[in-house]
């Protein structure tokens, strides 16, 4: 193995309160910090925990988000390259959404590095906490949201629904003020399809700053969806339309409800 190694850590969604010990532990002790964070006073704080700490380079000019995420995972690399411990954090879990967490990851295995991905609490994990969801009642389906359109992804509409990014459906670069409309309007649309145009979606944001700021739950029926405030960190949770039905036949061959079955 090769001297440097590499530790991907997520700061959570609610500043510091999200950081788990292990991940704090790792920020303290790398030789080289950096960071992706979305607000400056994670950014002061991290710097405060260890002051070799800098800011991955993230350039929103460029047309293709792939082409930034290429620039990160190479500054990443050339810290590790040097033999240096480092340690990179990310906004949220550092393996939801993120591109160059993994892609670094890889390409430190790829030269011979030890690398790692510490869990972290994504915002589905609030999504969950914030609008009562439990997905082991009914199950739940999370999909990104152009994915979702373009390959047609199959779901089961008894089940409860997540998309992501929903801001920025169809566009492979970074968000415009405005650009999401014709985006949502497809995406209504196509559910509308499946649920009545009057079925009650959410678009949530899980909230950063808590108890100072709430959560967004914005209640907003599928045909008014395009109409919805969003934000870059919007996400669209569909509940359950209905309950699915009995396999009377799987009950039976499973024994449920009668006496000396599984779990009685």
């Amino acid at each position: 193995m090769q001297t440097g190694s590499l530790t991907v850590v997520g700061t959570g969604i609610q500043l510091v309160g999200h950081l788990t010990l292990a991940a704090q532990a790792h920020i303290v002790q790398a030789e080289k910090l950096l960071f992706a964070v979305a607000d400056p006073v994670t950014a002061k704080w991290l710097r405060s925990l260890n002051p070799t700490g800098e800011a991955i380079p993230y350039n929103t000019d460029r047309t293709r988000r792939k082409e930034t995420y290429r620039e990160m995972v190479d500054r990443i690399l050339t810290e590790v390259r040097q033999g240096l411990n480092v340690c990179a954090v990310f906004y949220g879990h550092p393996g939801v959404f993120a591109d160059p967490a993994h892609g670094a990851i890889r390409q430190a295995h790829q030269e011979g590095f030890r690398a790692q991905m510490l869990p972290g609490i994504s915002a589905e994990d609030c999504l969950f906490a914030d609008i009562g969801l439990d997905p082991g009642v009914n199950g739940c389906q999370s999909f990104e949201a152009t994915d979702f359109l373009i390959r047609r992804r199959k779901f089961d509409r008894t089940s409860a629904l997540i998309l992501w990014q929903i801001a920025t459906i169809g566009n492979l670069g970074f968000y415009q003020e405005g650009g999401h409309i014709h985006g949502l309007t497809v995406l209504a649309e196509v559910l509308q399809t499946h649920y009545s145009p009057e079925w009650q979606a959410i678009v949530y944001e899980a909230a950063v700053y808590y108890p100072i700021c709430e959560p967004v739950i914005q209640r907003v029926s599928l045909s008014k969806l395009p109409e919805a405030k969003v934000t870059p960190v919007s996400t669209l949770y569909v509940p359950p339309f209905g309950p699915a039905p009995l396999d009377r036949e799987m009950m039976a061959r499973l024994r449920m409800g009668k006496r000396g079955g599984a779990g009685e």
